[in-house]
């Protein structure tokens, strides 16, 4: 039976691999979208050392997903996927091709390939356990997670608050450790039928080169002018989601006097973080064995031969 699903397309790559230049032009050619895939870009704030499209190049190419939530809130995977389906399914419905476009695997995973079913976010009771981590430690809230749920304790680092929040949440509102629900869940068949392309150098040391360039950019620019607008922020820690962010990580920890450095090993600090990311996101793209792999320089044709062929299937 032929698949009758809309079509969308997944533009993923390592950071500072050239997707947001490419996505505008294929948003202006299909006159569709983007569907922002980037754990930094949908908090408010994060502009510099997010390299969050300006307003000039949301005006070419809309982008969905991105200022959704304040730096000092918590936007996860499961957040993700649910605000990322509608506007999806409204492009869909006017006959575009939604453009998901971005370098965060997790939130690729929580939307193409599924979440188990869930309990929703519970401010109040993640209000409750922010209070108790403030006062007893991240560390002891690890091992109560361990204590109701070895597998999560395993798997989850102590120094990952997110998650450490998300499982407790999750076993304190249910009874149930989240592990169970991982296991036990239903996961939907996605309701698109997605074209997966790497964006990516095939020479690594170009990639290098883009990111140490890209944050020099980004210095000239005034990113630690922006770092010192959000410490001035009294609900911001170093521990939230949005400030461990590859360069505001490094970049409040300078500003807080906690190392010696200075401005250049700073910058070279935030540079090798940068690329460590980039190997990260490559490890997790090699995972994903229906994705097409180009370089921006040299496959331009085949890139755009790729996109004439899947929007043509309809």
């Amino acid at each position: 039976m032929h698949d009758q699903r809309p079509l969308a397309i997944a533009l993923m790559g390592p950071t500072a691999s050239g997707k947001t230049a490419l996505a505008v032009d294929w948003a202006q050619q299909l006159d569709t979208q983007v569907i922002s895939v980037d754990s930094a870009l949908v908090y408010r704030g994060l502009d510099i050392g997010a390299a969050k499209p300006d307003a000039a190049t949301l005006a070419l190419a809309p982008h969905h997903l991105v200022d959704v939530r304040d730096p000092h809130e918590v936007f996860s995977a499961a957040d993700f996927a649910r605000q990322a389906l509608p506007p999806m399914h409204a492009l869909a419905a006017r006959g575009r091709v939604p453009l998901l476009v971005g370098g965060t695997g997790l939130y690729f995973s929580a939307l193409l390939n599924g979440l188990s079913d869930m309990p929703p976010a519970d401010p109040a009771l993640r209000a409750v356990i922010a209070a108790q981590a403030a006062e007893r430690g991240w560390p002891a809230l690890h091992a109560e997670l361990a204590a109701v749920d070895p597998d999560a304790g395993l798997r989850i680092k102590p120094q990952d608050p997110q998650r450490i929040t998300r499982a407790l949440e999750v076993y304190r509102a249910t009874g149930r450790p989240i592990s169970q629900w991982q296991r036990e869940g239903v996961r939907r068949r996605f309701p698109f039928r997605v074209l997966r392309l790497v964006l990516a150098p095939a020479d690594r040391a170009v990639l290098h080169e883009r990111i140490a360039r890209r944050f020099d950019q980004m210095l000239a620019d005034g990113f630690l002018d922006e770092v010192r607008r959000l410490r001035a922020d009294p609900r911001l820690h170093p521990d939230l989601p949005s400030m461990r962010a590859v360069g505001y990580r490094q970049a409040w920890r300078f500003l807080d006097g906690d190392t010696d450095a200075d401005a250049d090993t700073f910058r070279d600090h935030a540079v090798a973080a940068t690329r460590q990311l980039a190997k990260r996101q490559v490890t997790w793209l090699r995972a994903q064995a229906e994705a097409r792999w180009f370089d921006p320089a040299q496959d331009q044709a085949e890139l755009a031969q790729a996109l004439r062929l899947f929007v043509t299937r309809r």
